[in-house]
């Protein structure tokens, strides 16, 4: 006899109501690897998998003139475990009608009777109870209604206001520049949504997870004079109510299977731009695109459709498949604030100024249609994945479109050496752990970089195409990833079978920390030992369990007398092992460079011989741009921070800057800021600091001059920043006319007439004129501060005051200002101006010097004004005592610490460990400044210092 047939739709509802792409096996014990544990999303309130959702009827009213909205929803889910409850994600402020409440049977459409309806405290759960358990197999749908307020931030569901002016002929315009005094003002208004990652649950009662991917019947009410963009294309428009003049409802198409914060909609009267592609293009493109924009913006947004256009063709060729959308709209929404654009499936939002920029931006919101709405990451353990792919897949796009004319060449450095600073620290993040987050997703993107170099280009992008084909509308753990790129590693040979990438990936970004490699050559027998070791930047080199730490590590070696810089095969792996040999290399007289082009994210030390190879090489004209920029840029990056850690002797890391001279590439100069910035810092109270200021000026003034000279209005942006960060650190210098045309500048505010009104003198002018000028200049900064009217914007006050503390190099007119601030207790000085005083006065030996001097000299007054203010005390025994860096500091902090032991108070933990650090610090210096004053004395001797261009 035949199966009933209520029992084989129930049997094929079980089936159709998993979710999609994995059987009740997998769904229910497969687990994701966490690796970002400290990820705040990841202890998010998960619900029981003993019920799944199949879809939603979602009805939402927004009523802006109220701001609030209302609305209705029936879920359908299937049980798949007995249970007495359903658990729903509800925000506490979304507000359920609980006695209007229903759930019924899908086979009889009974209503199943209930106990109670419960909200858990603190926690965004709404619980509703049962007599009786649910039925294994047995599909339900839950009916409710609810209400909440609409708010300004972008949270769930947000609102937002702008201007246009009323031309004459009845159309608008901007209220802006454009069109000064035509007709009056008329404000519009809009109605948004921003449900990534967990805020569905502000709007509806709803699985707000990820892994629940369903479809959506929606329906929402407008007014007449607005239109709705949605997930997908309009359906059908209805009456609301008979008679009902200003509303109507807009039921779109159901959506494909989907997870909640892929949802989105945008209420509005933002206008279509008018495409710049014959129709026939049009018609065959798909997805359709379509930009909306206000309308006087709609000329900045003109090229937007054709470089959507152009990215998603180079994406869906790189994916090998085609987006599964019939539209994408792609709004720039004026007064838009979060800091990520809404990248809901077909319907991305920008700020309007996003919009303007290349095509990076454009590129990862794109990828995410394909890596986050079509595909999805099953948890948020997963997402730092996600991100990363986004990340590089998008650089890549931009680069391959246009150059990455917006990186300026600086990508990937940018994060690199960002990365490097952040991992080589003794406690990475400062435990912060969104900055872990970020970092995460930064060298996560940085190995699929890796990847995509040392597996080859085709045999990565086959591996992401394998990745991503059968995963339609399901979703993703981390390592379905790996999985990927593993057998199509294995299948175009580029991996041997015992090698997995997951085994690769993991070793990096399960740690906090990056390697270094030492490469030590035995030049006669043409050999060398590379070794792998923690990579630490910051003294003491203690950090726990660093002997175990061990990384799988790719060797690209390039040699001197094979220059080839576009072979990226890995020569030899490092399996997770100390120490490996090479075999086959060049003679004793050519150098070898391994991890060039920053393949792999970690710095490569060498022998001192191959170190001098190098430079030598470099400083010839003829071959230095033999070796590639990027290339250039990580010798010299390499160099100079490996010497900062202790690795390298500094007179090797001088002679890496000699090429310099001749180097005009902006993306070599990059990291030579920064480390002028850092050894200045480091060395700044010892005598050696004014030699080595001497070198700079030596080192940046032929590259100003030349900038200077060749200046055109037409030039490329790199060169403009170049010339303006040399001129900053020549000005901090001392450069002469850099001096002089601050003070100019500086002299026109002086002679106002209301010097108060406002400041007319550009930022770049200040801090020169603080540093070098005289005492009636900087009193004249200090009396602006003082007299600041409220009406201005406080930010200005701010730069003043930081500059005023942070700039000068003569203690008068520090000692000045904590006269004013501490001991006279001035009441036009809040207490966070005093903390934000101590942070600058940190920055340099002037003033952490000064600061101490007048601890010292003012004890009892100062921890009497302090009494009751343990934050600001803190704050300025920490700044006063701890960046010292020589024997003579540690003596000075020493005394003052016996001097008046036991009465630091809150601040006694924090003097103690400035002593420990400063002992660290003793350490370096008494091992570095010798051999930096040596090399600077020779260089100094050998090479005429133009002194006569600059002060002191």
């Amino acid at each position: 006899m035949g199966r009933h047939p209520l029992s084989l739709l129930i049997a094929v509802l079980s089936i159709m109501l998993l979710p999609y792409g994995y059987s009740w096996k997998e769904y229910r014990i497969r687990r994701s690897i966490d690796l970002s544990a400290a990820n705040p999303l990841i202890s998010d309130t998960k619900l029981p998998t003993d019920l799944v959702p199949s879809g939603y009827s979602l009805f939402l009213h927004p009523v802006q003139e109220k701001s609030t909205f209302a609305g209705r929803v029936n879920i359908t889910m299937m049980c798949a475990k007995a249970t007495n409850q359903i658990n729903l994600h509800a925000h506490h402020d979304l507000t359920v009608d609980e006695l209007d409440l229903a759930v019924v049977r899908l086979d009889d459409g009974s209503k199943v009777p209930i106990r109670r309806v419960d909200r858990v405290p603190k926690k965004p759960l709404l619980v509703i109870y049962f007599h009786d358990s649910l039925t294994v197999g047995m599909a339900y749908e839950v009916r409710l209604k609810f209400n909440g307020n609409i708010w300004e931030n972008v949270e769930g569901i947000f609102e937002g206001k702008y201007k246009q002016q009323t031309s004459a002929n009845g159309g608008t315009e901007a209220a802006g520049a454009e069109s000064e005094a035509v007709g009056e003002t008329e404000e519009h208004s809009f109605i948004g949504t921003y449900f990534r990652p967990h805020h569905a649950r502000r709007v509806f009662p709803c699985f707000d997870e990820p892994a629940y991917k369903v479809p959506f019947n929606v329906s929402i009410v407008r007014p007449r004079t607005h239109h709705v963009l949605f997930n997908t294309e309009l359906e059908r428009t209805e009456e609301l109510a008979p008679g009902d003049t200003k509303h109507v409802i807009d039921v779109f198409k159901q959506t494909p299977p989907m997870s909640t914060f892929t949802l989105g909609f945008l209420v509005s009267d933002l206008q279509e731009v008018p495409s710049l592609a014959d129709e026939k293009e049009d018609v065959r493109m798909r997805p359709a695109i379509r930009i909306w924009s206000r309308r006087d913006f709609q000329k900045n947004v003109a090229d937007v459709q054709q470089r959507v256009k152009l990215a998603l063709n180079k994406l869906q060729k790189y994916w090998g498949v085609q987006l599964p959308l019939a539209k994408l709209d792609v709004v720039a929404l004026p007064g838009f604030s979060y800091v990520k654009p809404a990248d809901n499936w077909g319907l991305i939002v920008f700020k309007e100024s996003e919009l303007m920029r290349g095509y990076y931006n454009l590129a990862q919101e794109l990828v995410y249609q394909w890596l986050g709405s079509w595909i999805t990451p099953h948890w948020w353990s997963d997402a730092h994945v996600n991100k990363a792919i986004a990340g590089f897949l998008s650089a890549d796009t931009a680069i391959k479109i246009d150059g990455g004319d917006e990186f300026e060449g600086k990508y990937p450095m940018t994060i690199l050496y960002s990365i490097y600073y952040e991992f080589s620290k003794r406690y990475p993040h400062s435990r912060i752990t969104a900055m872990k987050q970020e970092t995460t997703c930064s060298k996560t993107e940085l190995v699929l970089r890796m990847l995509n170099y040392t597996l080859g280009e085709d045999t990565f992008r086959r591996g992401m195409q394998r990745f991503i084909q059968h995963r339609e509308y399901k979703t993703f753990y981390g390592d379905d990833v790996w999985e990927a790129l593993t057998k199509q590693a294995h299948l175009d040979q580029r991996l041997c079978e015992s090698v997995t990438v997951n085994d690769v990936v993991n070793s990096w970004i399960t740690k906090d920390r990056i390697p270094m490699v030492k490469v030590v050559r035995a030049y006669e027998n043409r050999t060398a030992t590379v070794t792998q070791r923690l990579y630490l930047r910051e003294r003491p080199h203690d950090v726990p369990e660093q002997d175990k730490m061990l990384w799988w590590i790719p060797l690209v070696v390039v040699r001197q007398d094979r220059l080839d810089f576009g072979n990226t095969s890995t020569i030899k792996w490092m399996k997770q092992v100390r120490e490996v040999k090479l075999d086959e290399l060049p003679g004793p007289d050519q150098f070898i460079i391994v991890n060039p082009e920053e393949i792999g994210p970690f710095p490569v030390n060498y022998d001192e011989r191959n170190w001098n190879l190098l430079a030598t090489f470099l400083q010839k004209e003829e071959s230095r741009t033999m070796i590639p920029v990027y290339t250039r840029a990580k010798l010299l990056h390499d160099a100079w921070n490996l010497a900062y850690a202790g690795d390298l002797s500094f007179g090797t890391a001088f002679n890496m800057t000699l090429f310099m001279k001749y180097e005009r590439n902006h993306l070599v100069w990059n990291p030579v800021f920064t480390l002028i910035d850092h050894i200045g810092r480091h060395i700044d109270m010892s005598a050696v600091h004014k030699k080595f200021e001497m070198y700079v000026r030596t080192l940046l003034t032929p590259l100003y001059e030349e900038l200077v000279a060749n200046q055109q209005e037409s030039e490329e942006m790199w060169k403009a920043n170049l010339r303006s960060l040399a001129k900053n650190f020549l000005c901090r210098a001392g450069y002469k006319p850099c001096i002089e045309e601050a003070q100019r500048a500086f002299k026109k505010w002086m002679d106002s007439p209301d010097p108060d009104a406002g400041n007319p003198v550009a930022n770049q002018f200040i801090c020169p004129v603080f540093k070098w000028g005289t005492r009636e200049e900087w009193e004249f900064g200090l009396q602006r501060v003082i007299n600041f009217p409220e009406t201005r914007v406080k930010s200005e006050r701010t730069y003043l005051l930081k500059t005023l503390a942070g700039c000068p190099s003569q203690p008068f007119k520090i000692d000045r200002l904590l006269n004013i601030m501490v001991l006279e207790d001035n009441g036009n000085f809040t207490d966070n101006d005093i903390s934000l005083i101590f942070k600058m006065l940190s920055g340099g030996s002037s003033g952490y010097s000064t600061l101490f001097n007048f601890l010292k000299n003012n004890w009892d007054a100062i921890k009497a004004r302090f009494k009751d203010r343990e934050s600001l005390w803190d704050n300025m025994i920490n700044s006063a005592t701890g960046l010292f860096t020589t024997q003579e500091g540690y003596d000075m902090v020493s005394q003052l610490y016996v001097q008046h032991q036991g009465e630091f108070g809150t601040a006694e933990h924090i003097i103690e460990k400035s002593l420990k650090n400063i002992k660290e610090e003793t350490k370096w210096s008494d091992e570095n400044l010798p051999v930096i004053e040596q090399w600077l004395d020779s260089f100094l001797a050998s090479n005429g210092v133009a002194d006569q261009k600059f002060l002191g």
